[in-house]
């Protein structure tokens, strides 16, 4: 154990952090502290991802990112964090069809997974100008339409808690050794996207079969799926191919070009403006007409777990996502949002509609299955750090 590790744990539990969470946190910690520059672990088939040059991976950074996902002391109310509404069991999702804020106001949209998210050449369901994690991540701290965690105005109160909390007067002088004061906004963000950036799914059954060569990884009938999804007519692959199964990746030395987003059919409602309000997909930023409706395809990666789906999750199953997809868009009667999304004129025009035999929509849906990573649901290292529940579960 070198000096600095040594240290940490001395002062550690001189602070008495040890008795809030437990010894070998604090052994963890002190490793963290010591270890430098984060390794990746990437298997076969996955590239580095993009890491900005002001940014660095660092282990100490990752193991701080963990804390302050976690800590719902970063909302305004004391009530919510970044876990809140991307919970490691669900692919690191919430469940619901909206995402609810910090106030219990509802958002018009479903909280992405950030699941592989270090790939995304797109970090939202519908902003093209968001790339960077730092810079997202002051979005649900700061924004008010809608309110996610609602520190506006509470910035400074948030980092005094920061700056009276014992674990982080060690962890941020660490990570941030060159800084004269290292408690900043900038600094809580750097941290909580490294952390993001390391959570990396790579390990389904499907990844055995593609990757690693193992031929009963996955049953048959994932296999025939696979061959349908990759397929004519479905064309699936279009939108969501390689290793992320997203157009949108990117990562470290892939030429940029531009950005795909996709009009799907979901809605056609009569107007210029053919999906409800305020989902109106890259539009909000364009304000082309041609971009009404246009959203981005999501990583496939552990869709299982992440349900309801699409952008507003008016998919509730799988079932109803194959059911949207195999008509070429959604036909809605009898309610405000009435019209045949097939006949939106927005449109992808890989949206065409297929048929689909009872085996082979199980086919399809056994492959899609196949994308479930178990380990990364269950992996410590991106779990609580705090304990069960969140930074208070620390202080019982």
């Amino acid at each position: 154990m070198n000096k600095l590790c040594l240290l940490v744990l001395v002062v550690i539990a001189t602070l008495g952090v040890v008795g809030t969470l437990s010894f070998a946190a604090a052994q963890t910690a002190s490793a963290r502290v010591g270890a430098g520059e984060y390794q990746w672990k990437l298997p076969k088939g996955f590239p580095k991802p993009r890491v900005p040059a002001d940014n660095p991976m660092m282990s100490a950074k990752v193991y701080l990112g963990a804390f302050l996902f976690y800590d719902q002391r970063m909302s305004g109310n004391g009530t919510e964090s970044c876990a809140t509404c991307h919970r490691q069991e669900l692919a690191f999702t919430d469940g619901k069809a909206q995402a609810v804020g910090s106030t219990g106001q509802l958002h018009p949209r479903g909280a992405m997974s950030l699941v592989n998210v270090a790939y995304g050449a797109a970090l939202t369901w519908s902003n093209p100008n968001e790339h960077s994690l730092e810079h997202q991540a002051l979005t649900p701290m700061f924004g008010d339409h809608p309110v996610e965690l609602g520190l506006t105005g509470k910035g400074e109160a948030f980092l005094d808690v920061l700056r009276s909390d014992s674990l982080y007067r060690i962890l941020f002088p660490a990570t941030f050794p060159g800084d004269p004061d290292p408690f900043t906004i900038q600094n809580v963000t750097k941290a909580i996207a490294t952390f993001e950036r390391t959570i990396i799914s790579d390990g389904s059954s499907y990844d055995r079969y593609h990757y690693g060569g193992d031929d009963k990884a996955i049953s048959d009938s994932a296999k025939r799926g696979e061959a349908l999804f990759f397929s004519e007519p479905l064309s699936c692959f279009r939108c969501h191919g390689g290793f992320n199964f997203s157009d949108t990746t990117d990562f470290d030395g892939r030429r940029t070009g531009q950005i795909q987003f996709h009009n799907t059919g979901l809605y056609n409602i009569a107007g210029l403006i053919s999906y409800p309000l305020p989902n109106v997909g890259i539009y909000e930023y364009t304000k082309k007409l041609e971009d009404v409706g246009k959203f981005k395809a999501p990583t496939l990666r552990n869709v299982a777990l992440t349900a309801p789906y699409m952008h507003d999750g008016s998919a509730k199953t799988l079932d109803d996502v194959l059911d949207h997809y195999s008509a070429g868009g959604r036909t809605m009667l009898g309610s405000a949002y009435t019209g045949e999304g097939s006949h939106n004129p927005n449109k992808d025009p890989l949206i065409r509609g297929f048929k689909l035999s009872a085996q082979e929509r199980a086919d399809l849906i056994a492959f899609l299955e196949s994308l479930t990573d178990k380990e990364v649901i269950h992996d410590q290292s991106f779990a609580n750090p705090w304990g069960s529940g969140s930074w208070k579960a620390a202080e019982k």
